[in-house]
């Protein structure tokens, strides 16, 4: 029986391509035009059938996006390291420019002290899977939900926030731009994990990295 290759850790891969978002390897690359993108996704499913690699792929006019990661272990492995490695190769023999300071994840957050009461009702209007505590889309149209239990029952406590998961490198940029667009840090006691920020309304966001996690 083949035993599944063991999943990596995020200091353990370092591609220049590629990112680690959210235990995911994730690039995108800028295509000249949308048949050039489509050129170059099936020059990569080719690679992937002889592979028997699964990566998710999201082409749109101009650019490519992929998403790895090893569907029996849900991280990455060697495998998806290698494959990313490839992929690079071929983007740049096929004229394709990564952008990797374009790569990011959007979370949604509900804060509720009855996470099992609530869960059951988001997935139904959502349509979506209940996948370790979370709510996921199948299709992956929209983003996941997950659930921060908090201790308030206060009526006007707030309910909903969003994570945006960013290359550690963009973090402090990303930060300080909201800063400047009238928000304020709430609480950076927990970086570069992630940063609370509120807007002018004190409503919350949090601006968060793969590092500083475990």
């Amino acid at each position: 029986m083949t035993q599944p290759n063991p999943a990596l850790g995020v200091e353990q891969v370092e591609l220049a391509d590629w990112r680690w978002l959210l235990g995911m390897l994730r690039a995108r690359f800028e295509a000249g035009s949308f048949g050039a993108g489509a050129e170059f996704v099936a020059v990569v499913g080719r690679l992937c059938d002889a592979d028997d690699s699964h990566p998710d792929v999201d082409l749109r006019a101009g650019q490519v996006q992929f998403v790895l990661r090893d569907h029996d272990t849900g991280g990455v492995t060697e495998r998806e390291v290698r494959l990313a490695e490839r992929i690079s190769a071929l983007a740049l023999e096929h004229g394709l420019t990564p952008v990797p300071d374009r790569v990011q994840v959007l979370e949604l957050a509900l804060d509720t002290p009855e996470r099992e009461a609530v869960l059951p009702f988001w997935a139904a209007v959502l349509g979506g899977d209940e996948t370790a505590g979370q709510v996921a889309d199948p299709a992956r149209e929209l983003p996941p939900l997950w659930f921060q239990t908090t201790g308030s029952t206060a009526p006007d406590r707030q309910r909903f926030h969003l994570d945006v998961t960013v290359p550690p490198e963009l973090a402090e940029e990303r930060i300080t731009a909201a800063i400047a667009a009238g928000g304020r840090v709430v609480d950076d006691g927990h970086a570069p994990a992630f940063v609370v920020l509120a807007d002018p309304d004190g409503n919350k966001a949090c601006v968060c990295t793969e590092l500083g996690r475990d």
